[in-house]
Order: structure tokens, then sequence, then C-alpha cells
């Protein structure tokens, strides 16, 4: 099996081009083998590029333990350089199938190849079932969220200013977001996994920590459903933009700084859609004996 490797500011994920290569019998399986850092070749999960009826390509994507996600925002940027750069599709706006729609991308090319992407993620979701999140509310903003009294114990939630209220956003997947003082004391190891799993949210949850320099400047990590710690979440930026507006703490443009980068962000007042930009790079190809 022919793969490429690529990132989007450090969210690395194992690429197939399933409209030259037959489509694997088992992507859960395989996500789980090829995204092991020790044993396989590395990454937070795998994304096939497939054929679409109602797209210029197609993209599915599951994470590094096996599960099927709806969406990603550093991933779909991949997906868009591929089709152009490997010669699918050589057109300035694709059109990319995923699990919350079809959505457009704008490509910024120089030299031949894609260096950046603006997608349109579409507007987000804010019904708590359609999240989905048991929490109630008409929205879940500001909402009180039980974090267990162990964690709060454990001398973390102190150290990093921790405000204890929730927001919570789908961007065709579940985000949940957090704000605190200093991002860098949350211990994600430690509270990612209580969040993911909670049983406020049916089908796990993303969780974001995000520290507010300016009304236009955030610092957020992350710990993503079904992949861990990760150095980036596009899908989650759009969420921590939505959610610092419903929020009041932060406006309609961001640029939000990722442990592997900077991502930029809008959500618009026109036609309500979340806007993101950011790179999209090609690590290396191989061949993988499946």
């Amino acid at each position: 099996m022919r793969f490429t490797k690529m990132h989007g500011i450090g969210n690395d994920y194992i690429y197939v081009d399933c409209f030259r290569n037959p489509m694997p019998h088992d992507p859960a399986g395989l996500s789980r083998v090829v995204s092991d850092r020790h044993t396989g070749i590395g990454s937070d999960g795998l994304i096939l590029i497939c054929p679409s009826d109602k797209a210029d390509a197609r993209m599915r994507m599951f994470n590094a333990d096996g599960s099927e996600s709806e969406m990603c925002g550093n991933g779909i940027r991949c997906v868009a350089k591929y089709v152009y750069d490997h010669g699918l599709v050589r057109k300035p706006i694709l059109t990319i199938e995923a699990g919350r729609g079809v959505l457009k991308l704008e490509l910024e090319i120089a030299g031949g190849v894609v260096k950046q992407v603006r997608v349109d993620m579409g507007e987000p979701i804010l019904e708590p079932a359609k999240i989905p999140t048991t929490l109630s509310g008409e929205r879940v903003v500001n909402a009180s969220f039980p974090i267990p009294e162990d964690a709060r114990c454990s001398g973390w939630f102190d150290e990093c200013g921790l405000d204890p209220r929730i927001t919570c956003v789908s961007m065709g997947n579940p985000h949940a977001i957090l704000y605190c003082r200093q991002v860098s004391k949350v211990p994600l190891e430690i509270v990612g996994p209580m969040f993911e799993t909670h049983k406020a949210f049916p089908r796990r949850t993303n969780v974001h920590f995000v520290e507010v320099h300016s009304p236009g400047e955030v610092t957020m990590r992350t710990w993503e459903r079904g992949s861990g710690i990760t150095l980036a979440c596009g899908t989650g930026a759009c969420s921590v933009t939505v959610a610092g507006v419903l929020s009041s703490r932060t406006q309609r443009r961001l640029l939000a700084h990722l442990p592997g980068g900077d991502l930029q962000l809008e959500w618009s007042e026109t036609d309500n859609h979340v806007y993101v930009k950011g790179p999209a790079a090609e690590a290396f190809s191989g061949e993988w004996p499946e």
C-alpha cells in the first residue's frame, strides 16, 4: 500500500490515495497499526482520499484508536494539498466531501504547489442534542460542569487557574472548551481522558483548554477524542473561536496559537460560517506492507 504522510501545523496523518489504490479492507485496524509511533509509521490517525459523486474528492478520517471521526480541519487542508499537488484535480478552489457535508477550500499556490488553504467549515452546531451533550440548556455556554473532587485536589486545578465553566460546540464533531490563566499548567494526559469519556458526552468529546491574551489572540492545547494529545486541532480552533464569542471572551476574528503552529480564524457575521486558514505540508511517502 502506497501512503503519504502529511501534517497541518503538526497534526499528522497517514494519507492513502484511493483514486489510484484500492480501499483498505480494514481502515480502522490499519489506522491503529500505522499510527503507532513506536512500531508503525507514527501519526494521529489515517485519512483516505476517495472519489466522490458530490465533490472533487471525499475524505474519510480514522483516529489513532481506529474510531472514525466526522471531520478534521487540519486533515482536510492536507487532502486539498494532495489532490492539487498530485494532479487529481488542478484548480484553485476545491470541494471536499467529509462527514459533515461538502466543504469549499481556497488554495494559496506558490511554485506550483499548495502552501496554505482557507476552509469554509460551515455553521457551528450549538444545540446540545446535536453536539451531542446531555448538559442542559438551549446552548451550553459558560455552563457549570461537575469536575471530580479528586481532580480538584491534585493541584493542577488551582495552579493553572481553571475556570470550571464549560462551553460546548460541534463543527461536525463534538468539542468542549474551558478557559484558564496558564494553559501550560494543564496536565492534559490526566484531565483529557476524564473529559473525553465523561457521561455528559455520549459520543465522547474533544476537549480544549484556552488562555486568552487579548480579544483577538489565544493559546490553546488539545486532547483529541480517539488520538490523545495532538499538536493541533483545526475543528477545535474553530470551536474555540465560536466559544469565545458566545462567552464574551474574544472577537469573531482570532489568531490561535497551537503547539504545532498558528491558525487564522473567523466566525463570519454575514453567513454564520466559520473559516480557518493555515498551512499544509507533505512529510514523506512510502510503502506499507498491508
